[in-house]
């Protein structure tokens, strides 16, 4: 007697199908709670000294994007109707996030609100080194 190969038969059952449909709304909830605790402790510790406000928010603001169809509707609708302030925090959100031309170009915008021309220094000094590193040995 030759045997062949028993074939896999993946058996469907209704118990299996409703447990991971509860099990996904449940991870889906706790990641929307879980993004908006971040969120308001981003928001609380951003005044405070120190670079972590905006992580934790943006960590926060992933993870309920993540795990809400409603915020992510809520948030393609900010995009739509404010780009130009939506824009920096999908800079953040990307896959491979650009956190040093973020914080440099975020930088120069806060610069340009608060100092007049003639006070502005970022982009001097910017030149400034530049113009040092390019020098040849």
């Amino acid at each position: 007697m030759s045997e062949t190969p028993r074939e896999k038969s993946s058996v469907y059952r209704e118990a299996d199908a409703l447990a991971r449909a509860f099990l996904s709304g449940f991870a889906r909830i706790g990641l929307t709670v879980g993004g908006l605790i971040l969120v308001i402790a981003g928001i609380v510790l951003a005044p405070l000294p120190g670079p972590l406000g905006l992580p934790l928010t943006v960590i926060g603001l992933m993870m309920v994007l993540r795990g809400s169809f409603r915020a992510k509707r809520e948030f393609v609708r900010l995009q739509n109707r404010h780009p130009k302030f939506v824009r920096p925090l999908r800079r953040l959100l990307r896959r491979d996030p650009e956190i040093l031309p973020f914080a440099w170009q975020q930088s120069l915008r806060v610069e340009r609100l608060v100092l007049p021309r003639k006070r502005r220094f970022l982009v001097r000094l910017r030149k400034r080194l530049r113009g040092r590193r390019r020098t040849p040995d």
